[in-house]
């Protein structure tokens, strides 16, 4: 298939030759590999770019005046400015590296910590992922704060109407996925954002689902805080990023102590370094930053909207065949979704058919997908999810639906 874009045509078995995995066979058959949700795969022009940090300028930064350790620090700065330009960041130093989006939630809320009081409320959604519950539950323990839910619809969609009316004055803050990982939901995020802002809330959004689909652009959004991972986005995995407003990173006292996030260290007293020194303790992961530009490189050649015009013909061919299966129901049915499909089979598992399908080669993820609430909302153990992304094709859509309907088969 070919589609045109500003940038070079889209076509999926070109792309296709630049990730090797998809060359290898599992258990005697070609892989078929559909868990992009929980990672993708790594196209060879990110290797080369970690291949090439290790092989040529391996060095610890911004501290060493040796040739090696500026060269990796330039490098890796450049990878900085190049996530910013990604997202549409006012500034470079608005872009924190972190280990992943667990880290940057868990940074906004522990630094949130400092401003909340027993009594304040902030408002998470029922489509979020654990990282995006859990550290905020921590906050209130510790803090006193009240958690309230923006509760969802059997469509998977958030009810707008019912987060009006949780917003108040005592809303400090605001956090919600751009796009739900268990069921692909789209969120309304431009509209949450400037509603909570009229209360004068802050919000966070974990973007990791959406940034494989999705260029953000977070001036545009007006967002105050923003977190993906590199590994959803062709790059390696242990590291991510953190956006944030320059008037909030400047508000929130530092996550770690360490070096590089210091100005000066006696004993009676230290000073902090500046944005975004201030949140990077420690020597960071710099084969990884590095390799999160090359990725983003990578993606922007073939071009985002290519990428989702292409996914979404992707996700309709493999929802219409699926409907066809006896006993079928799809969960997560948005007006507004990416390329994640979650069923699962009248009278059977989703954890027996995800296995006997991998027997035939193809990778899916069953389970409660680290969203255990949307599950509890619809009653069901968990789903089978297949999520697709750019490098899938069409026949690995019919090599998916033959193998589920095999295991339908097997199974009753």
């Amino acid at each position: 298939m070919s589609i045109a874009t500003n940038n070079i045509a889209f076509n999926v078995e070109k792309i296709r030759k630049d990730f090797p995995i998809l060359n290898r066979e599992v258990n005697g058959y070609p892989l078929v590999y559909l868990d992009n949700a929980a990672t993708s795969q790594t196209p060879k022009q990110v290797m080369d770019a970690i291949v090439d940090y290790y092989s040529n300028y391996n060095a610890n930064i911004h501290r060493g005046v040796h040739s090696l350790s500026q060269e990796a620090t330039d490098k890796y700065e450049v990878a900085r400015k190049k996530i910013q330009q990604h997202f549409n960041a006012k500034k470079a130093h608005e872009i924190i590296f972190t280990s992943g989006t667990t880290h940057g939630i868990n940074l906004v809320a522990n630094g949130f910590a400092s401003f909340l009081e027993a009594g304040d409320e902030i408002l998470v959604s029922a489509l979020e992922h654990h990282s995006n519950i859990v550290p905020w539950q921590m906050l209130c323990e510790k803090t006193g704060a009240i958690l309230k839910v923006i509760p969802m619809s059997e469509e998977g969609e958030l009810i707008y109407e019912t987060f009006e009316e949780l917003l108040s004055k005592k809303t400090k803050m605001v956090f919600l996925n751009h796009v739900s990982n268990a069921l692909g939901t789209i969120n309304p995020i431009k509209k949450i954002i400037d509603k909570a802002h009229e209360k004068g809330a802050a919000v966070l959004i974990d973007g990791a689902q959406a940034a494989p689909h999705i260029k953000a652009d977070v001036q545009a959004l007006d967002v105050d805080f923003y977190v993906v991972s590199a590994h959803k986005m062709c790059g390696p995995t242990g590291v991510g990023v953190l956006y944030g407003k320059e008037e909030w990173l400047d508000k929130l006292p530092p996550y770690q102590g360490g070096g590089e996030m210091i100005a000066t260290v006696s004993f009676e007293k230290t000073t902090y370094a500046g944005l975004p020194h201030k949140f990077e303790a420690g020597t960071p992961n710099i084969c990884g930053g590095i390799a999160f530009g090359a990725a983003l490189d990578y993606m922007n050649n073939i071009g985002f909207e290519a990428i989702a015009r292409y996914e979404e013909e992707l996700l309709d061919y493999a929802t219409l065949k699926l409907q066809e299966i006896e006993g079928m129901k799809i969960y997560g049915t948005s007006k507004e979704k990416t390329a994640v499909i979650s069923f699962n089979i009248e009278g059977l598992h989703p954890y027996d058919i995800g296995t006997l399908v991998d027997k035939m080669g193809v990778a899916v993820r069953t389970g409660h997908h680290c969203a255990q609430p949307i599950m509890d909302f619809y009653k069901i153990p968990g789903t089978v999810r297949a999520s697709f992304s750019f490098y899938n094709n069409k026949q690995e859509v019919e090599r998916f639906i033959e193998a589920v309907k095999k295991a339908k088969t097997m199974l009753s």
